[in-house]
């Protein structure tokens, strides 16, 4: 008895290979956006092209634009990744650096808390600078910049409320988000020569004074 064959065989798809092409594709542009911190450190706004960012990361300059669209987009992307370390998609308020500042006594919680402000300038403020040098310019990117600055003061209040436990008015909010900038920090360290041992010990004898916390 002979069967009736309806069309040709359908061959199940085989998951490990969109998994495994998802992954080259999450690790190309975790490489793509290391790349671009680096370079925007280094060079600037200006003196960073596509073309270097690409070459820096190993890809092709097609690779760049097809993940970000543009040199803005890369930017914008690039700063993300530098304030939080990596190129996971996870919220700063979910990882464990957020969570050490609600942890301990308070030296132990303040402690935290600087060290997470530190890490993040080291990381981040050559990508910043590059943001301002392009903001000048560009209506779009003086947006994203002001936005940051704004997304920044309500964690330096989300910080300092968790490593306090009480709330923090708005002056002194608007004071910490000041002495807690990446201005400050570059004058800190730049100007100043702070290490970043040093710059840690300053911040938190500032925040100890601004909130009369005991020193």
């Amino acid at each position: 008895m002979s069967s009736v064959n309806s069309g040709p065989v359908q061959t199940a798809a085989r998951p490990y290979r969109s998994t495994r092409r998802q992954k080259q594709a999450e690790h190309t542009r975790a490489d793509v956006l290391a790349a671009a911190v680096r370079m925007f450190d280094a060079n600037g706004w200006a003196g960073s092209t596509i073309t270097a960012i690409a070459k820096e990361a190993d890809v092709a300059v097609e690779t760049v634009y097809s993940g970000f669209g543009s040199k803005k987009g890369l930017l914008r992307a690039a700063m993300d990744v530098a304030i939080v370390g990596d190129a996971e998609p996870i919220a700063f308020a979910d990882r464990p650096e957020a969570a050490a500042m609600g942890e301990g006594d308070l030296d132990t919680r303040l402690a935290a808390g600087t060290r997470v402000t530190a890490a993040v300038h080291e990381r981040s403020v050559g990508v910043w600078q590059a943001i301002q040098q392009a903001a000048g310019g560009d209506p779009e990117i003086e947006g994203w910049r002001s936005e940051l600055e704004a997304n920044r003061r309500l964690e330096v209040v989300r910080s300092l409320e968790t490593i306090t436990g009480r709330a923090v008015d708005d002056t002194t909010a608007d004071l910490a988000w000041v002495i807690l900038g990446p201005e400050a920090y570059l004058s800190l360290t730049r100007d100043r020569g702070l290490d970043r041992a040093a710059y840690e010990a300053y911040i938190a004898d500032a925040m100890r004074r601004l909130l009369d916390l005991p020193r």
